[in-house]
Order: C-alpha cells, then sequence, then structure tokens
C-alpha cells in the first residue's frame, strides 16, 4: 500500500504534465483510463478470468466506483497544474481520512466496522495535521 500512495502523486504529476502537453485534462485522463484498462484486464485474465462471469449478477451499485476514480482522476488531472500536485494530493488525503474513518465507523459498503474512537480521532487529526504541516513546509 505504500507504494500505492507513493505513486498517487505521480500519477497527478504524469497525467497533469500530459494533459498540459495535449492541451487537454479530459483527453489525458481518457488515455489514463485506456491504458489502466489494458493493465488490470491482462492481471484479471491472468489471475480470475472466471471472476469475468459474475459481473452480470454483482449488485449495481457496487459500479459506481468506477464514476468516483473518473472523478478524482479528471479532478487531479485539472487542479494540479494550477494548484501543485503537492496541495492537490493534500486535500486528497484529507478527504480520504475522512471518509475511511466514516466507511469504518459504520461499517459502510461491507467494509469490517470499527467505531471512531476518541483515540482514533485524535490519530487521524494528527495525520491530517502532520499532512498539513507538511504543505506548509
Amino acid at each position: 500500500m505504500l507504494a500505492a500512495g507513493i505513486g498517487i502523486p505521480v500519477l497527478a504529476a504524469l497525467n497533469a504534465a500530459l494533459g498540459r502537453f495535449i492541451g487537454s485534462p479530459a483527453v489525458a485522463a481518457a488515455v489514463l483510463f485506456v491504458v489502466a484498462f489494458i493493465c488490470a484486464a491482462a492481471v484479471a485474465l491472468v489471475t480470475h478470468p472466471q471472476a469475468v462471469t459474475k459481473l452480470a449478477s454483482a449488485p449495481k451499485h457496487l459500479f459506481l466506483a468506477g464514476t468516483l476514480v473518473a472523478f478524482y482522476v479528471l479532478s487531479i488531472t485539472w487542479i494540479a497544474p494550477t494548484m501543485g500536485v503537492g496541495n492537490a494530493v493534500f486535500f486528497v488525503l484529507l478527504g480520504q481520512l475522512i471518509s475511511a474513518a466514516a466507511i469504518d465507523h459504520f461499517g459502510l459498503f461491507g467494509a469490517q466496522q470499527a467505531t471512531l474512537s476518541s483515540t482514533r480521532a485524535a490519530g487521524i487529526a494528527l495525520m491530517a495535521l502532520g499532512v498539513f504541516v507538511t504543505q506548509k513546509a
């Protein structure tokens, strides 16, 4: 997961640069999704090809995750060139901390429930403060 976290700002910087270069953040995002689809499809076909047959019976609301990743990629591709990758990722991290705490607290989407205790809330606040301080440094 650390490597995935390292990849997020790199993704943001590369895609923002592509969007600037070609003059269209939306086209840069579409290209990113085509490349990502090819990579994910190759891994899926090698590791679990039979899973494709279950897609038709999957609850339809689960497919909204694709909309959320599109929103993230489009947002970061548009915002990073003007706001800076660090500032854009700061807000992404803050949003992730807040939404992850809510998902865990209420056990949303089938996640394991983990009550938001005062200790956990303080830890999240400390993480948010740390992200904020790194942006001010």
